[in-house]
């Protein structure tokens, strides 16, 4: 019995410590996971404390209109009361559920509006994507670097050994850690949603519209997973994102490569990046 309680245990320790030594290197969904991705970046960081405090705030309004509901049922039933109340006015209980509804939406909009207000800030970027909805894969162009590729998912039969089955893809989006991104979303064919949840970043892709939105890559070397989370189509499920933040010396020398092989225009010279001063 005791080899079989220390068995399990040393197989949940090696599935945790697998699923940490993960997400230490990538952030995506993963097996029993509960709760959103880690957050990434202060939007996602003010987007996961909001959602955290919207979380207590509906539970405890469910944990007391639940007792409320109970307290009614018990307290006014039919064999205590076999005489039912006429009562029609209650002035203080008509200011409580005036007041105290107000007050929680104050609550609740404060840290919204702030998080609303933060997105729309016009900040200096340190580069600027293009990306564009295709049925069913993404094309990312470098705007400033006059570069520009598509992105498909890896299908089963050409996945390597590491490669996550649905999520990996042939040119994933590269990007500098510790800088801000703008990204001009539109698509060719159908509505498309480009969503990253770590980052906090999702945005519609429509023909014929370009939409922005900016992102921030938090310092250290790490993957991000996220999908087209709007149905757009028979293959909607295979339109994954993949962000691959890299060191700045990494991405310059991936830069160098990226410009012979995808480059958009003929040679010239080559910009790289250096990060906006914060």
């Amino acid at each position: 019995m005791m080899k079989k309680i220390n068995s399990i245990f040393v197989v949940s320790l090696n599935f945790l410590l697998v699923l940490s030594l993960s997400s230490a290197f990538a952030s995506e969904p993963l097996p029993w996971q509960m709760g959103l991705q880690p957050p990434a970046g202060s939007i996602a960081e003010m987007a996961d404390n909001l959602h955290n405090l919207l979380l207590i705030v509906i539970t405890v309004i469910s944990i007391f209109v639940l007792g409320l509901m109970v307290y009614v049922c018990i307290r006014f039933r039919e064999q205590k009361n076999p005489v039912p109340s006429k009562t029609t006015h209650n002035s203080i209980l008509e200011v409580l559920w005036t007041v105290i509804p107000v007050l929680i939406l104050i609550i609740i909009a404060i840290p919204s509006f702030k998080l609303l207000y933060y997105l729309d800030e016009q900040r200096e970027a340190d580069l600027t994507i293009k990306v564009t909805g295709n049925q069913w894969y993404w094309n990312y162009e470098y705007i400033d670097e006059e570069i520009g590729f598509d992105s498909y998912m890896i299908s089963d039969e050409d996945l390597k050994p590491g490669q996550k089955r649905m999520l990996d893809v042939d040119n994933p989006l590269v990007l500098p850690v510790g800088s801000k991104v703008k990204v001009l979303i539109t698509g060719n064919d159908v509505m498309h949603s480009f969503f990253i949840p770590s980052l906090a970043v999702q945005e519609y892709s429509f023909p014929g519209r370009i939409n922005e939105v900016w992102m921030e890559i938090p310092n250290g070397e790490k993957t991000y997973y996220g999908q087209c989370n709007q149905i757009c189509g028979i293959n909607h499920s295979y339109m994954p994102v993949v962000v691959q933040a890299l060191s700045i010396e990494k991405y310059n020398k991936w830069l160098v490569e990226a410009r012979k092989e995808f480059a958009l225009l003929p040679p010239n010279k080559l910009k790289g990046i250096k990060l906006a001063k914060k």
